[in-house]
């Protein structure tokens, strides 16, 4: 394993699903860092990477993926990933990005300049995206499944009024006026790309 290789005493932790994902990261006390597949089941675009970042903004996130194209990596990366590699890399070339994955700056430390398109509005979505809370990114994605509040609050075993509330602070932080824009600008972003 290549993680292994670059730290022989590092102790893995394998999870199958985001949601077992999110949970051992939420859980572990020396997370140094996170490989992530964008593809992994539970996850929807880059919504993987948001709610690791999330849980955990201080460990960086380094996506291993079959994702194609520059786009993916400069999507990952504006959702808070450090690095991006293609699955198919070169096991040494995979070694290099962890090791240096373990001396990147903590993540929200470093401030990001506009993408490559320049895209500014764009940009700060993202951003805005990238800041919400675990809880508020899972009220946003089952948003995005087209889910009532009932069967949101049901979904994450929470009260009515508290979707309520998340909705208003996940719409407060996108700067839009209702669910549909918030749906819309999170569909934008690739937050509803079914790999």
């Amino acid at each position: 394993m290549a993680v292994a290789n670059v730290v022989p005493q590092a102790h893995v932790i394998e999870a199958g699903t985001l949601a077992a994902a999110a949970r051992a990261t939420g859980e572990a006390t020396d997370l140094r860092l996170i490989l992530l597949d964008l593809k992994m089941p539970g996850a929807v675009g880059y919504s993987g990477i948001a709610l690791l970042h999330a849980e955990r903004p201080e460990v960086p996130i380094l996506v291993v993926s079959s994702a194609d194209g520059a786009g993916a990596a400069d999507e990952a990366r504006a959702f808070g990933a450090v690095g991006f590699l293609p699955k198919d890399s070169d096991l040494g070339v995979i070694e290099r990005a962890i090791a240096e994955a373990l001396g990147t700056t903590p993540l929200g430390t470093t401030p990001r300049g506009p993408g490559p398109t320049g895209d500014q509005p764009v940009d700060a979505v993202r951003r805005e995206v990238a800041n919400l809370t675990p809880t508020q990114l899972k009220v946003l994605l089952a948003v995005l499944d087209g889910k009532l509040n009932k069967q949101i609050a049901y979904d994450l075993s929470m009260s009515e009024a508290t979707v309520k509330a998340h909705m208003t602070a996940i719409m407060r932080k996108l700067d839009v006026q209702n669910r549909t824009q918030a749906a819309l600008a999170a569909r934008a972003l690739g937050l509803d790309l079914r790999h």
